[in-house]
């Protein structure tokens, strides 16, 4: 089969032919039909400190349909289309039986969307809904990454809520916080580029950077943000979501800083400032955000911008690395999904 197959920090994926996958007892293969690329495959490309064997393929963000079952499989069926939750626990232990496979101490972020197949254990699939197009269906990674951060936030109904980021994490968080009761949603970026984007997913307002940012947002949310979520992942920008939250509020940090980063404590100190962070998410979560792409599919479709063959996806996937326009990029392995 085909798959885009990391050599080594610094150098683009290379299409390759690689053998397939076969399923172990509890596994299934999974052709794939959409496979979304994510910015933390960005970072595991250019940091050594993440540890990418050469010749693995990335890719957690999949749906796609079983061609292929192992002999334990009962549940599952050649046909089915599913969406791959990528956090594959030992399916045993406490955590995993909880529903939090992330916690796992043999966890591993199952990759493997960056090809035609991937083997999956049946316990990480999920059935996709008539309704949900296998498009649609690799949202549902993002979508529960995004929903944990408001899980961890503790957020109330009719909280004022900032996020800082515009990128397909912070316009999730901003779609959750408004699903789920938020009063105002303020998303902030750089630039313009996501701002329609924003509002169609649920942002009440959006800003540009200014050096009048802090009394913006406390203009349209009638003073300072309960919580503030950090979904950018660059230095400065905890420092900056604890400017702006109110005295005894919440910063929840979703963005993926792979690089030193500081902050005055005194000034979270003074205003008794909670910072939370936030990783993965539950099956639990993940299962939510399949049932809410069945029920509210227009606004988080919002989020891709792009779909790109196999063959065209390594200079794209570079391309990334620079901000761009773009939001949810998206993968098709193969002509005939």
């Amino acid at each position: 089969m085909k798959a885009a197959v990391f050599k080594e920090v610094g150098r683009p994926l290379a299409i390759e032919n690689v053998d397939e996958p076969r399923p172990a007892t509890d596994e299934v293969i999974v052709r794939v039909g959409r496979c979304g690329i994510c910015g933390s495959d960005l970072h595991m490309t250019e940091d050594t400190d993440f540890g990418v064997d050469t010749g693995a393929v990335l890719g957690h963000e999949y749906a796609g349909e079983i061609v292929e079952t192992g002999t334990g499989i009962r549940d599952l069926h050649i046909g089915d289309r599913i969406t791959v939750s990528p956090l594959r626990g030992c399916g045993q232990c406490p955590s995993c039986l909880a529903g939090q496979p992330a916690w796992c101490s043999a966890m591993q972020l199952q990759s493997g969307g960056y090809a035609e197949y991937s083997a999956v254990t049946a316990r990480q699939c999920v059935r996709l809904p008539s309704a949900i197009s296998l498009e649609d269906g690799a949202l549902a990674e993002p979508l529960a990454v995004a929903l944990h951060g408001i899980t961890q936030s503790g957020m109330a109904p009719g909280a004022r809520v900032l996020v800082l980021g515009a990128g397909p994490i912070g316009l999730g968080t901003a779609f959750w916080a408004r699903r789920l009761g938020a009063a105002g949603v303020v998303v902030s970026d750089l630039n313009r580029w996501q701002e329609d984007r924003a509002r169609e997913m649920g942002a009440t307002a959006f800003f540009a950077r200014s050096d009048n940012l802090i009394d913006a947002v406390n203009r349209e949310l009638d003073g300072p943000p309960d919580i503030v979520f950090e979904c950018v992942g660059r230095p400065g920008v905890i420092a900056q979501a604890v400017d702006h939250v109110r005295i005894r509020g919440t910063v929840v940090v979703l963005g993926l800083c792979t690089v030193p980063d500081s902050f005055i404590p005194f000034t979270a100190v003074a205003k008794e400032v909670r910072i939370q962070m936030s990783a993965f998410f539950t099956f639990q979560e993940f299962c939510m955000a399949v049932d809410v792409l069945e029920s509210d599919q227009a606004r988080p479709h919002a989020l891709i911008t792009d779909t790109v063959t196999l063959e065209n996806m390594p200079a794209v996937f570079e391309d990334l690395r620079r901000r761009t326009t773009q939001c949810k990029v998206l993968v098709e392995p193969g002509t005939d999904n």
